[in-house]
């Protein structure tokens, strides 16, 4: 969070280069699961200080391991924020131009952001792009993303709301 992503682009690139991973998705789905997300970070540990310690404490009398604790307890008290992490995961990688710009190569494995960009760029017309298609593109870009909102609505909005 304290270094930009122009700072680090560059050891990124070579290392995804190094384990084969430039012209694949990977360079897009797998940091953002790996704690790269402050914001993710930041989310969960707010969610678990919030669980009570009266539960850690009971499972701890009953005898139950630390990883006994976190299966039986936190993970599911821990659904609604899981959601909520997993759905803005999938938006930042949905919707990320920038790296599929610098780690795809072909055109068969471009994602939609790079083909509204090619759809403004290359509309072939003196006068600049067709705006109302532009328009229909992106609502088209962004029908996924509502409907998986509204299907996870409920759990999403107690991930985020803090408990009372």
């Amino acid at each position: 969070m304290m270094l930009p992503a122009q700072v680090t682009i560059i050891p990124l690139f070579k290392m995804f280069a190094a384990i084969g991973w430039i012209n694949t998705f990977y360079p897009l789905i797998v940091p953002s699961w790996f704690a790269t997300n402050v914001f993710a970070i930041f989310l969960l540990r707010q969610f678990f200080m919030a669980v009570p310690r009266d539960y850690i404490e009971a499972a701890r009398i009953d005898g139950a391991s630390e990883l006994r604790i976190l299966w039986s307890i936190f993970i599911p008290l821990s659904k609604p924020v899981l959601l909520t992490v997993t759905f803005f995961a999938f938006i930042s990688s949905w919707n990320d131009l920038w790296g599929a710009l610098i780690y795809l190569h072909e055109d068969a494995r471009f994602t939609m952001p790079i083909g509204l960009l090619n759809f403004i760029g290359t509309s072939g017309r003196a006068n600049g792009s067709p705006w109302q298609l532009v328009m229909a593109v992106s609502t088209i870009l962004m029908v996924p993303i509502v409907v998986l909102f509204f299907m996870a609505q409920k759990r999403f909005i107690e991930g985020i709301m803090p408990r009372a």
